[in-house]
């Protein structure tokens, strides 16, 4: 029997790869087929940077998913930070991982998939925060009364800063520091925060004042334009401040997270520089009024004082009276006096009299001459005795 003829293997005649090659055929195919692309999809998997800094991520729908990363170096400088679960459109190269076979997007911007993605990544940046404290009551502190520095952190082009230097100088003028930001744009977040903590890094009595108030400013705008201010390092930054921050962005149906972690927030720049200062011919009518306060209650302190002191002299006694009756008590004792000095001496009288009466010269006289007669009797002895004792030493030295 003769042997059957084998077919022939489909494909024999095909070109033979290796697993790199092939892999490395299908990453430039898809690196020039499609080159940059915006991709639309929910992050899936996101569990924060890796240690290398590196972003490993998903992107997906409701039928396919596609792997992402996005490199070290460009993460500071997106628009927005991925979060799991946000809707994004991020721009991109499309390429593989041949150490997997895998096709994946090398994203280089990032940005909300529309509003509805912003305000579900605010809410959730607001829950956290607020979970911190950021934005408690009790982290707040009372603007100065009357601030001799003002420093204000907005663009330095615009009708912003215009209308709050206009304003200054109608209420009360005062020294303005300007911190010149970006108020749109990718570099606005880290730009505020930046001019909110070079602020507060001014020391006190150094060649440049320290300001006593903040405003950190910026003109209506959507909420994308807006965007910066709702930033982590900024609303940080906010509630970090030692010095008295308003934070005036946007209109007044315009809020941002930096309104809550701010001491005040103002509906307007315009509002803020009204809130900064007071107007000084406010000043000027009140102290007016003050003045006037004064003076009516010192003028009725002393209408009452006086009151007071004329029902307190109607109680008092007369000054002839208050006299009387010591004078009276005196014209007593000087009655009483000179005829107690004239009893007193008639009295002394008697008893010298009495005493002399008692006294007998004779007497006296007697015991003189006794005394007198003792006392030559005394000396004849003594000059006796004188005598017999000198006799004999005397008798001897003559002999010698």
């Amino acid at each position: 029997m003769a042997e059957t003829a084998r077919a022939p293997r489909q494909g024999a005649n095909s070109p033979e790869y290796s697993v790199s090659e092939l892999s490395t055929a299908i990453k430039k195919t898809l690196e020039s087929a499609y080159g940059y692309v915006r991709l639309r999809g929910e992050i899936s998997g996101f569990r924060g940077a890796a240690a290398s800094g590196h972003c490993y991520f998903a992107l997906k729908d409701e039928k396919a998913k596609i792997e992402a990363v996005i490199w070290r170096g460009v993460v500071p400088g997106l628009r927005i930070k991925p979060a799991e679960g946000l809707e994004v459109i991020a721009t991109g190269r499309i390429t593989s991982y041949p150490g997997s076979s895998k096709y994946q997007i090398v994203i280089d911007a990032l940005e909300p998939a529309g509003v509805g993605a912003l305000m579900a990544l605010l809410e959730e940046r607001k829950k956290r925060l607020a979970g911190e404290g950021l934005f408690d009551p009790e982290r707040k502190r009372k603007l100065p009364f009357l601030p001799r520095v003002v420093g204000i952190v907005t663009s330095p082009t615009g009708a912003v800063i215009r209308d709050m230097l206009h304003g200054f100088e109608e209420r009360f003028p005062v020294r303005v520091l300007l911190w010149p930001v970006r108020v749109q744009g990718e570099t606005c977040a880290s730009e505020v925060a930046t001019g909110i903590r070079g602020f507060n890094a001014i020391r006190p009595g150094g060649p440049i004042p320290r300001p006593d108030v903040l405003i950190v400013a910026r003109g209506g705008g959507s909420l994308e334009d807006l965007w910066g201010f709702n930033e982590e390092e900024v609303v940080r930054a906010a509630a970090e401040s030692k010095i008295p921050l308003i934070s005036a962005v946007g209109h007044e149906t315009d809020w941002t997270l930096i309104d809550l972690a701010a001491d005040a927030r103002a509906p307007t720049p315009t509002k803020a520089a009204e809130w900064a200062v007071p107007k000084y011919a406010d000043l000027v009518e009140q102290l007016g009024k003050f003045g006037l306060r004064l003076f009516t209650a010192v003028q009725r302190l002393i209408d009452g004082n006086r009151v007071h002191l004329r029902a307190a002299v109607r109680g008092l006694p007369r000054r002839q009276a208050l006299l009387d009756l010591p004078r009276q008590r005196f014209d007593a004792v000087e009655r009483r006096l000179g005829r107690a000095l004239s009893a007193n001496t008639r009295a002394h009288a008697m008893r010298l009299a009495k005493c002399a009466g008692k006294l007998n010269p004779g007497l006296v006289e007697m015991r003189v001459a006794r005394k007198r007669a003792r006392l030559e009797q005394l000396g004849q002895d003594a000059t006796a005795a004188l005598q017999r004792r000198l006799g004999p030493p005397r008798r001897r030295l003559e002999r010698a």
